[in-house]
């Protein structure tokens, strides 16, 4: 294609775009799973089940945040009450030009701030001011950039005005903003000159949400990444327009309130009237999210231990993100669901009873293969196994059956498990772990009754006295009275009969002070060889002493709680049929959450394929395909050099696979040589940026080599 110009000049044609045929998540289980019938109602499943967690995550989120935000409100309207009704006692408040500043601290979990920040705005918005702007450092390298983005931001929000004010425009383009204190304070008297300014931001929200005399809020997201100079012009500017309009700052901080200090100097901080505002700590955060996704009845789906125990190591030991723990725990759903044929049946028992009796031949032979099937198809009856291994009208009711003790197995453990930790969270030193997470972890990968720290446990929950006692029965029927676990009715009923005889029981005032004697006598110990010397020692004493009343019938109610221990919180993995519900592929999710840079930037330059299925760049292992990125050519090719790399002989091979790709003539090759060279030059260049290559002085037409070894 050609073209006229009166000067000389380089024409880009673009071709026609074409259309990409876009694939749906339905269509990456149906595409994995060619041979499985069932991926469709295996998608929607999960697709279900994971929009039923999201909106619980989003529920306990709001609730979490609820207190934080109701306080900073209580803030601004102390702040800000009395700007319109008594302008004067506002004028001799702010005589000092002290601009209210909130300090939230978040923690170091800066991922989770967005999500906060952005329910923030939306309460603003909706209950106290339309007038709210977020502010990032990359967005405000200078006070003019930062001046700029406040107005263009406050100002290009919808505002009612009068018709007949047709020369003061509603939306103000942000070309045309001045960029000034004072225009700033026009605008602001202008669209608060009338009462009703309550769909200035929000089309349909009520005008009695916002109050008369708005403040304008300005949030900076990440505090301590502006520049000293960007918040010492904007905080001096603002407190010179204190007394015309309103101002409230609110401070991101990651680290700690001190770096107001640190960034400010006294001049300038002496400026801001600061409250402090601590949010829900991360691990705290992490405890509520764990209790109301993981530790419940309420899905069906579960986590493995060691799957589990991989998303904890991440939060503590990377980002204390709760968000990405979550994301992890999204990731193992999808995971679990399209990597299982036999998720399907991982809904509520009710549905699972129907899909059951659905099952394919097939699937009938998937749990005939699954290892806590065959386990309990072993301890059957001969004629009874041959039964289950042949018959699959009789292996669905087995199977309806099985999950129905699988669900409930799931009710009886997680109360059980937290009376458990009420006992072990009002013992010294914390024998099986301080949150319930960690008991739950060792609930999974053992029987917890055999291990040495619940035998230390126990002892001492024997030489508990009356009052801790009382106290813990009083949770854990509690606990067992909240839950829908009706097999635990009895249990419930048992334990109040403790309590009752526990409540009426008048116990002698020498025996309640030995025990509370003994137990303070314990707690004094601080390594674990005089813990257990100290109970021994008890332990002989207490062998020839009758036992009194008190103590018999502490006894009886602690051998309660370890025969509820035994019975109900056996290891998962003992269960028939865990694996429909569990997902424990531990690799396959740190293939996912654990970045491998080099070894996915390796793969891709030496086996273009991986990424691109396209069919033209398969070859064989060590052959270079003539049809790959010319990247990918280069890289294979600086594979087979030493140290040193010679550019003239890199450039011969490179020219040489080119040349075989484009199959041409002598003379073609002549007039191609121009462009094989360019192509190489930005093959090498990105090479050298990747950081494979690097320019070296020992020769001028050699680069050094980086990286060895395999991937």
């Amino acid at each position: 294609m050609s073209t006229c110009s009166v000067s000389k000049g380089c024409f880009v044609f673009k071709p026609k775009s074409k259309k990409r045929k876009t694939s749906s998540a339905a269509d990456y289980f149906s595409e994995g799973n060619n041979d499985s019938e069932d991926s469709g109602l295996r998608f929607d499943t999960c697709q279900l089940l994971w929009k039923q967690i999201k909106c619980e995550t989003e529920e306990l989120q709001d609730d979490l945040n609820k207190k934080l935000f109701d306080s900073l409100i209580r803030y601004l309207r102390q702040s800000h009450s009395d700007f319109k009704e008594k302008k004067t006692e506002w004028a001799c408040r702010m005589k000092s030009n002290e601009v209210p500043t909130a300090a939230l601290v978040l923690g170091v979990n800066v991922t989770d701030h967005d999500l906060t920040f952005k329910g923030l705005s939306e309460v603003l918005q909706d209950e106290v001011t339309p007038f709210v702007v977020s502010l990032r450092s990359k967005e405000c390298q200078g006070i003019k950039q930062l001046m700029q983005k406040l107005m263009t931001r406050l100002m290009g929000c919808h505002v009612d005005v009068d018709s007949s004010e047709e020369e003061e425009p509603s939306v103000i383009s942000p070309n045309r903003i001045r960029c000034s204190v004072t225009f700033l304070t026009d605008w602001y008297r202008n669209v608060t000159r009338k009462t009703d300014i309550g769909t200035s931001c929000q089309k349909g929200a009520s005008p009695s949400r916002h109050w008369e005399s708005p403040p304008v809020v300005v949030i900076f997201k990440d505090m301590e990444s502006f520049t000293t100079k960007v918040l010492q012009d904007f905080i001096i500017i603002s407190s010179q327009c204190m007394c015309e309009f309103p101002l409230v700052l609110i401070f991101g901080i990651a680290t700690s309130p001190m770096i107001i200090h640190k960034l400010l100097p006294h001049s300038v901080s002496s400026m801001l009237c600061i409250e402090l505002f601590q949010s829900l700590s991360c691990k705290e955060h992490l405890a509520k999210v764990i209790d109301k996704l993981i530790l419940t009845s309420q899905f069906p789906f579960k986590l493995g231990e060691k799957v589990l125990q991989v998303l904890i190591n991440i939060f503590l030991y990377h980002d204390f993100s709760v968000q990405n723990f979550i994301k992890g725990f999204q990731l193992s759903l999808l995971e679990h669901f399209y990597s299982h044929p036999l998720s399907v049946l991982c809904c509520e028992f009710q549905e699972a009873r129907k899909r059951v009796k659905c099952l394919s031949p097939s699937q009938c032979e998937n749990i005939r293969r699954l290892t806590s099937f065959r386990r309990f198809v072993e301890s059957q009856a001969s004629n009874k196994q041959t039964v289950l291994l042949t018959d699959d009208s009789c292996l669905k009711e087995t199977v309806q059956t099985l999950l129905q003790d699988l669900h409930t197995y799931h009710k009886n453990y997680f109360p059980i498990l937290r009376c458990l930790h009420a006992f072990m969270s009002s013992l010294p030193k914390y024998p099986l772990g301080k949150q319930i997470r960690e008991l739950h972890c060792a609930c999974l990968e053992k029987r917890v009754w055999e291990t040495e720290e619940y035998e230390s446990a126990i002892q001492l929950v024997r030489m508990l006295a009356k009052d801790e006692l009382v106290a813990i029965l009083e949770k854990c029927v509690e606990i067992i009275a909240s839950s829908s676990a009706t097999h635990l009715e009895n249990s419930a009923k048992k334990l109040e009969e403790y309590l009752d005889q526990f409540k009426k029981f008048e116990e002698a005032n020498d025996d309640q002070a030995e025990t509370v004697t003994s137990l303070k006598e314990i707690q004094k110990k601080t390594d674990l060889y005089h813990l257990q010397k100290t109970l021994l020692e008890m332990k002989e004493s207490r062998r020839f002493k009758k036992l009194s009343k008190f103590e018999m019938l502490r006894f009886e109610v602690v051998d309660f709680i370890d025969s509820l221990v035994r019975n109900h919180l056996v290891p998962a993995e003992m269960q028939t049929l865990h694996e429909v519900m569990y997902f424990s592929t531990t690799n396959t999710l740190r293939e996912h959450l654990n970045a491998a840079p080099r070894i996915a930037l390796h793969t891709a330059l030496n086996s273009p394929y991986f990424y691109l299925k396209n069919e033209a760049l398969k070859s064989d292992v060590g052959c270079i395909p003539n049809t790959a990125p010319d990247i990918c050519i280069a890289y294979k090719l600086h594979l087979e050099c030493g140290r040193l790399i010679n550019l003239v002989d890199w450039l011969e091979a490179f020219s040489t696979v080119i040349i075989a790709a484009e199959n041409q003539n002598s003379t073609i090759k002549d007039q191609m040589d121009d462009i094989i060279h360019a192509r190489f030059i930005r093959a090498v260049s990105e090479l050298e940026f990747l950081g494979f290559i690097k320019p070296t002085k020992q020769k001028t037409d050699h680069v050094a080599r980086l990286t060895w070894g395999n991937c």
